[in-house]
């Protein structure tokens, strides 16, 4: 048992009726969400500060979670956002010489239910096997419950599919990530749930970032004169989030240089009049290996996304703003992982390049992002 004080008895209570008896080690009550796994061996600070994560209850494969405690450098955002957080064991001991607090102290802080003491192995299985499903974390007297009634509570909850959710994540008031050293461009950011290393990645390229509201419209947009507009990650569903396509097209239609990743990649799929589509299990961790079409090397990336954009990974597509192709497939499984237009500057991809916490071999598309405002303004003035 962890040295950490252990709060009260748990359960984990999936859809499908299947269950896991835990311990408490976060607030206190009940929580529910959809059950996701993440394979990073590190990382769980940014992974809960991920907007991503929003409605999700996150199991981590990595057996032991805590180690390095919390500090206040890596928070991808201002919050935890996971619904819920279950693991096989919470150290008791915090060893980084940055933490300044315990893992275990900000999930109660927080209000974040938490579960530790089950066989994630066996979780982990179970979803990968039945699929991402909805669940309930209860503990205390909640976790005495009968088990039926705990199902029906649990299957009474909203599915991911059809969620519009980005909103709910987004900044209320657009603000500015400054250039590092020299400005060389403006980009409108359209936070659908950003990452705070994304605009420091760009802002150290020497990009001025303007994050506006998932709401903002291309008269926002403009208002600032960017050279591009970068569309972010984001939870929930593809399909629901009709501004954002909106946007994309009209970003399309002027020819003003786009780079989206993860949600973003979704949303130039659906732009261009491509489908989405829900994964089984999704692709979660800092471990995921993608092949990059045009050069045949295999990147490994930082991935956190449920549904993906359905295109022929061969060839190209004809669509209202010309040619399409797929850029870039996971290994694993084939899934689409990046998209570039062939007539009109703009591309994406369905992993972070940003890489918090993660490997940095993807860092290089923040350059092509780079390279092609830097054409287009080039053909602007020639």
């Amino acid at each position: 048992m962890s040295k950490h004080s252990i709060n009260n008895d748990a359960l984990v209570v999936l859809e499908d009726g299947r269950c896991f008896g835990g311990e408490s080690f976060g607030a206190a009550g009940t929580s529910f969400g959809e059950a996701v796994f993440t394979t990073g061996m590190t990382g769980y600070q940014e992974t809960l500060t991920d907007p991503s994560y929003h409605r999700q209850v996150v199991v981590m494969t990595a057996p032991q979670i805590g180690n390095t405690g919390w500090n206040g450098e890596d928070n991808e955002s201002g919050r935890i956002w996971v619904s819920g957080f279950v693991v096989r064991d919470l150290t008791g001991i915090d060893s980084n010489w940055r933490s300044s607090g315990s893992l275990q102290q900000q999930l109660i802080d927080q209000g974040i239910v938490a579960v530790q003491g089950i066989d994630t192995r066996a979780l982990t299985r179970h979803l990968r096997d039945r699929g991402a499903m909805r669940v309930g974390l209860f503990t205390g007297d909640d976790a005495a419950r009968p088990r039926e009634q705990l199902v029906a509570l649990v299957n009474e909850q909203p599915r991911m599919a059809g969620a519009y959710l980005a909103g709910e994540v987004s900044t209320s008031e657009p603000y500015v990530v400054e250039a590092v050293g020299e400005q060389k461009f403006t980009v409108a950011a359209i936070d659908l749930g950003i990452k705070s290393s994304t605009p420091e990645q760009m802002a150290a390229r020497g990009m001025r970032v303007h994050v506006l509201p998932a709401t903002a419209s291309m008269e926002e947009v403009r208002a600032v004169n960017p050279d591009g507009i970068f569309f972010s990650n984001g939870p929930g569903d593809p399909a629901a989030a009709g501004d954002a396509v909106a946007l994309m097209q009209q970003a399309l239609e002027a020819k003003l240089p786009v780079f989206g990743i993860c949600f973003g990649n979704q949303i130039l799929g659906r732009a261009l009049g491509l489908g989405t589509y829900k994964l089984k299990f999704g692709h979660r961790g800092v471990n995921v290996p993608v092949r990059d079409k045009a050069t045949g090397r295999i990147e490994i990336t930082s991935q956190n996304h449920g549904f993906a954009v359905d295109a022929p990974t061969e060839g190209h597509t004809d669509t209202p703003y010309g040619r399409v192709e797929v850029s870039h497939v996971c290994v694993n499984d084939d899934v689409v992982e990046g998209l570039r237009c062939l007539d009109v500057p703009a591309f994406s991809v369905q992993h972070h390049p940003e890489a918090a916490a993660g490997p940095h071999d993807a860092g290089y598309l923040f350059d092509r992002f780079a390279d092609m405002m830097t054409s287009q303004k080039e053909q602007t003035n020639a």
